[in-house]
């Protein structure tokens, strides 16, 4: 069985910083995984924010985030990270963390897609005040 744990959400003031980070237990090595990042405010659909490659070699953030995230990873800890700076009160929403068996290519196009990932966390929500 396959556990996807976020954590490090909280209440933030605009401008601040916090980091992600998430966590993957199973049989299935972690490097063996694409991971992903999604965020989703209520009446919302879930939305792409970021997304790493198995070895960390390749990245691809959404247009609203892109030059304020960073995804990040480390394959000895099992984690995945997103750091994110500048923060704004349209960034509020739960994060949620996704592992894909597959891999993410850089130039490919479904790696924004909610189905694309096999493996869901239960979400960490962060709050970003005016």
């Amino acid at each position: 069985q396959v556990q996807v744990e976020e954590s490090g959400g909280g209440l933030v003031q605009a401008g601040d910083s916090v980091m992600l980070s998430c966590v993957v237990s199973g049989r299935r090595t972690f490097d063996k995984y694409a991971m992903g990042w999604f965020r989703q405010v209520p009446g919302k659909e879930r939305e792409f924010v970021a997304v790493i490659s198995r070895s960390g070699g390749s990245t691809n953030y959404a247009d609203s985030v892109k030059g304020r995230f960073t995804i990040s990873r480390d394959n000895a800890k099992n984690t995945v990270y997103l750091q994110l700076n500048n923060l704004k009160p349209e960034d509020t929403a739960v994060y949620y963390c996704a592992a894909d068996r597959g891999e993410y290519y850089s130039g490919s196009d479904y790696y924004t897609n909610l189905e694309e990932y096999d493996y869901w966390g239960q979400g960490t929500q962060v709050t970003v005040s005016s």
